[in-house]
């Protein structure tokens, strides 16, 4: 029960009061004491299992709160206020298997504070979720402006949308973007056009506490960045047996080649567009599914080789077919050019460069590499 005093009240003979329930001349008024500010934590104090996509959750009732710090694994949690200072929630998901502890003050009306400490423990998920790899993840790597990301998970997921609400895409030109699942455990983001040339992209996957399934969560958040180069677009025209390359929408660069001699789906090179994905100095080149002595087998060792299929495909230096290049396609799929003219393509080339392959039947499958400009923007996301 709470008390009030009576001030001011006048004393009769005998320490009876008088006036104290009605009359004019009484001088007398009530006082109610002050409540001190009562704070609870979600979770509760001495929690052993707490979901890890659970927010941390302070409240204040009769105050305001004046500061609050939450600690676990090394690490404090950042969180904010609402506009009356009558409530804290964390910004983010909790680190599974970790122990927290969560430090509140609040003020009642009187500026007289109260200070709270709590302790809690997330649980340990059955299946822990973590990021394998990202592409591109080479430190201090430029790429092209064509250039996906991939993020590969270490375990299949059911609850997609929770992992792509976690993956946060900045860049300083921003461009419409989108995911796209490969598989249950590969993801890709494209943008709807290529990046703006020159400027830097960075990738925040935010899967801490994030709940992807029964028993799956997140443990771990990781950033990735990378620079995104010149624009640079290569253009093959099978037909005219020809291959311009542009540069920030400059022509830098026109040289013969020779292409698939296209007498098979195998030795005809694919139409449209490519991607770098790599280089190699030098590449050897097996025929695929032939070995010694069949009809077909083939073994070349190829220098300055720029890669833009998984079947195979490279811009790469032929000697052996120059007198063919500008006239004649007659390469096993790859795009031949003389020994200068590859090692100056190898040398300006970076993975995420656009080469567009004109002039074939053969259209490059979205799966076959990093060929997914080959989907319409409108069809991407899944």
């Amino acid at each position: 029960m709470r008390f009030v005093r009576l001030v001011g009240i006048s004393a009769v003979s005998g320490g009876l009061l008088a006036g104290a329930a009605c009359g004019g001349g009484g001088t007398g008024s009530l006082v109610a004491e002050k409540k001190d500010a009562t704070i609870t934590v979600s979770p509760a104090d001495g929690t052993g299992k707490a979901r890890p996509d659970a927010r941390v959750r302070v409240t204040v009732a009769d105050g305001e709160l004046t500061d609050v710090k939450v600690t676990g694994g090394g690490e404090e949690v950042g969180g904010t206020f609402d506009r009356g200072r009558v409530a804290w929630v964390a910004e983010g998901g909790l680190a599974p298997s970790t122990g927290y502890t969560v430090t509140a003050t609040a003020a009642n009306g009187d500026g007289e504070k109260t200070t709270v400490t709590t302790a809690f423990t997330t649980l340990t998920p059955a299946k822990p979720l973590s990021v394998t790899d990202v592409t591109p993840g080479i430190k201090g790597e430029t790429v092209g402006v064509g250039m996906p990301i991939i993020v590969t998970l270490n375990r299949a997921v059911t609850d997609r949308d929770a992992v792509v609400h976690a993956l946060k895409v900045t860049a300083e030109k921003p461009v419409e973007g989108a995911w796209r699942w490969l598989s249950p455990t590969r993801l890709v983001y494209r943008t709807r056009t290529y990046w703006p040339a020159h400027q830097k992209v960075r990738l925040d996957a935010e899967l801490t506490g994030v709940k992807a399934g029964a028993g799956i969560y997140g443990v771990a958040g990781r950033s990735w960045s990378f620079d995104v180069g010149a624009a640079q677009i290569t253009t093959v025209d099978v037909r005219r047996h020809t291959m311009t390359v542009r540069r920030d929408g400059e022509v830098v660069k026109t040289t013969p080649i020779s292409a698939g001699n296209g007498t098979t789906r195998e030795y005809t090179t694919t139409n449209g567009v490519h991607l770098v994905m790599g280089k190699s100095n030098p590449e050897t080149m097996i025929s695929p599914g032939k070995k010694p002595g069949d009809p077909g087998y083939y073994k070349i060792i190829a220098n300055y080789a720029v890669r833009f299929s998984a079947s195979g495909e490279y811009v790469h230096s032929a000697p052996w077919s120059v007198g063919s290049q500008g006239r004649a396609n007659v390469s096993h799929g790859c795009v031949n050019a003389s020994p200068a003219a590859a090692k100056w393509f190898y040398d300006q080339s970076q993975r995420g460069d656009v080469i567009k392959v004109t002039g074939t039947d053969r259209e490059l499958e979205p799966g076959n590499g990093w060929g997914y400009w080959q989907i319409p923007f409108s069809s991407w996301a899944n």
